[in-house]
């Protein structure tokens, strides 16, 4: 048996295929799993559970379908889903998991998180994070009109757009920095956590890195986005495989 690990399908109408893509892959690959882990941005943007979305629908169907199958699966938010509630994961059968979260993977203890809180060196997004996880932002947020968030998303996917091509515009090299992982970060994580295997998303870097934290050796496995392809790790007893679908 095995478990399944995806992050950053970042599903949106634009891009039907990629939908269903994933739904394929659930069909396929998620009857005969130990579970499946889904490390954030599941979807492109999420404004609420009450956001129109046929594809939404599609996946929670196929989602609660293999949950109630007996495959667990387990969600951690991330900078665009955030706001998924516990509406849509009751209608998608997710359990939803802390950020980050250990969990026991074949005997071994293993750090889940969906990746932005590693990225230290970007101090806008990581103050903008802070304002956007308070849960009276989040209610203010909630409480208005489906029109009144919509236009704020675009806003802000606007403004986020407009301050990252000025970052290419500018330093590649200090982009590619800011926008990765902080070392320092993660070596403080693992010793915080006291692991020696993380994995997470977010950076779109897929690649298994190994490194030295705490005096030990660790292995920190970062999964790829879904933008042209699939990205999952599989794991079971005896190891793991990070592929492209």
């Amino acid at each position: 048996m095995t478990t399944l690990f995806i992050s950053d399908l970042h599903l949106d109408p634009s891009r039907p295929a990629i939908t269903d893509l994933f739904l394929a892959f659930l069909r396929r690959e998620g009857p005969a799993a130990d579970a499946l882990y889904i490390l954030g941005d599941l979807f492109e943007a999420w404004i609420g559970d009450d956001t129109p979305s046929p594809a939404a629908d599609q996946v929670a169907t196929a989602l609660r379908a293999l949950s109630d199958s007996g495959v667990p699966v387990y969600f951690i938010r991330g900078n665009r889903d955030f706001l998924l509630g516990p509406a849509y994961a009751e209608r998608a059968g997710l359990r939803i998991l802390p950020d980050p979260s250990v969990i026991d993977l074949y005997g071994t203890p293993v750090l889940l998180q969906h990746g932005d809180l590693l990225c230290t060196d970007d101090v806008p997004y990581q103050q903008f994070r802070a304002q956007t996880r308070d849960p009276a932002f989040q209610a203010q947020f909630l409480s208005q009109p489906l029109a009144a968030r919509i236009a704020f998303a675009q806003q802000a996917r606007q403004a986020s757009q407009q301050r990252q091509s000025e970052m290419k515009q500018g330093d590649t090299a200090q982009f590619e920095t800011v926008t990765d992982v902080a070392p320092a970060e993660v070596e403080a994580t693992f010793v915080r956590y006291g692991v020696e295997t993380m994995i997470h998303g977010h950076t779109h870097r897929p690649a298994i890195h190994q490194l030295q934290a705490g005096g030990r050796a660790c292995r920190r496995i970062v999964l790829g986005d879904w933008y042209e392809q699939g990205s999952v790790l599989r794991v079971n007893a005896e190891g793991l495989q990070l592929d492209s679908l």
